[in-house]
């Protein structure tokens, strides 16, 4: 069944496609204590990089106010992300007072997993209902490489056990696949987690920000990682859960589980997407490739009203006709061409994924 064939959701703003505003990914910093190559590269955001300063930063009261007026405009789920998320300070009281928002049915939040043995806990217990964490292999030198750091994925694990014990869960393990790098890994990521009862979703390696390296030919296509997988654990098709999903779901065919595969460079699915995304500074951004967005912050900050700040939001979401991903696929030497940065693109460690 393709996404588009589900019911969408009720909404009270559709963009010009009519894809209604459902989720919202909220970035609570852009630190991080990875340095993952596909996305904040050692040698560029070394030890003297400048981050944002604190004043610049959303303070909790005003993400939650920001998340109660989305909710109004039809938002179901929350999704908390970074950088990584973990490093900001006091996280478990954000996500209570999230928690308590009318009309959100859903709080997740993405994490690289490094510190999330000694938070999932109070996590839990404040309010939050699952986690996908970031884990590109399972082998130490790999691990190393790509997370830009000298630790294997021992933490990450312990991270996902303990947030298992604790009830976040469905856990999702998100793995990003370059060509080359990491792609000869894949079956054993699958093993380790089937036998465990967590999700793997293999990610197309992407081409979001400016400063990764991004090429096409670094691509492990959707179909390739099914194939590579299903000859060894035979995979067959389910159906989405809901309207708007990300990830094309595969079922073990003995009945031990699933995985995802989350295909934005060769199977676009910008007809279906429904999330919004605010930055750790306060911006509106309407798709992952966007080279920029809406500043609400500064609105918020100068005194607007609640009904102020929902019509603005309205207004930028009624406008909304991104489809980045469906330009790439459809357009190779569009896309060959943006290998070079010809358009800049807003980096993900600001917008979470």
């Amino acid at each position: 069944m393709n996404f588009s064939e589900l019911a969408k959701p009720t909404a009270s703003v559709t963009d010009k496609f009519g894809r209604p505003m459902r989720d919202l990914r909220i970035s609570v910093t852009d630190r991080c204590n990875f340095r993952c190559t596909y996305c904040m590269p050692a040698e560029i955001y070394g030890e003297r990089y400048e981050f944002l300063p604190k004043p610049e930063i959303l303070n909790f009261e005003e993400i939650e106010r920001l998340a109660r007026i989305f909710a109004g405009l039809g938002v179901t789920k929350l999704r908390i992300t970074g950088g990584e998320p973990l490093v900001r300070a006091q996280l478990p009281v954000l996500i209570e007072r999230l928690s308590g928002i009318d009309g959100i049915e859903d709080i997740a939040l993405t994490t690289n997993g490094f510190l999330l043995a000694k938070m999932a806990a109070d996590l839990k217990t404040a309010g939050l209902e699952r986690v996908t964490v970031s884990l590109d292999s399972l082998d130490e030198e790999i691990a190393k490489h790509m997370s830009g750091r000298p630790y294997g994925p021992e933490r990450t694990l312990e991270g996902i056990e303990e947030a298992a014990r604790v009830g976040l869960d469905p856990i999702k393990i998100d793995t990003v696949v370059q060509r080359g790098i990491n792609d000869h890994t894949l079956v054993d990521t699958a093993r380790y987690f089937k036998e465990r009862g967590h999700i793997v979703r293999f990610i197309e390696y992407m081409d979001v920000g400016n400063r990764n390296g991004w090429k096409l030919d670094q691509v492990v296509t959707a179909k390739e990682i099914i194939e590579k997988i299903g000859r060894e654990f035979p995979l067959e098709p389910l159906e989405p859960n809901y309207y708007g999903e990300v990830a094309t779901r595969y079922r073990y065919k003995d009945g031990s589980g699933e995985i995802g595969v989350i295909a934005s460079v060769s199977m676009p699915f910008c007809g279906d997407c429904t999330r919004a995304r605010l930055t750790t500074d306060g911006k509106l951004v309407t798709c992952l490739f966007a080279s920029s967005g809406k500043d609400l912050k500064s609105l918020m900050r100068s005194g607007a009203s609640d009904e102020e700040i929902a019509a603005e939001i309205s207004g930028i979401w009624s406008k909304r006709s991104d489809r980045y991903s469906e330009l790439r696929e459809s357009n190779t030497e569009w896309s060959k061409r943006n290998e070079n940065g010809s358009r800049p693109k807003i980096e993900m460690y600001q917008i979470g994924g």
